[in-house]
């Protein structure tokens, strides 16, 4: 059984907005068992591999990927550039 494979790079402006998205992605697991996605942050890169057995499914996994990515992104540019440390509390 063949396994299909998906590499992306992601880059952003800064490390700290890769770190938000890092966050905010990682904790979301793949519900199907035949789908396993990493994530790597490097600096301001992330990194993302998504594999599967069935070529349907890593499809749909990296559109439902792009589409939590996205929301992040539009969220991040929202709310304007993250400051580097909380102070707040």
């Amino acid at each position: 059984m063949s396994t299909f494979n998906v590499n992306l790079l992601i880059p952003f402006p800064s490390s700290r907005e890769a770190e938000i998205v890092y966050q905010v992605l990682r904790v979301d697991a793949e519900p199907s068992r035949s789908i396993s996605k990493s994530l790597k942050l490097d600096n301001n890169l992330l990194q993302i591999e998504i594999s599967g057995t069935e070529e349907r499914k890593v499809r749909v996994a990296v559109t439902s990927f792009f589409d939590s990515i996205i929301l992040v992104t539009k969220t991040l540019q929202l709310f304007g550039p993250p400051v580097s440390n909380y102070d707040y509390y």
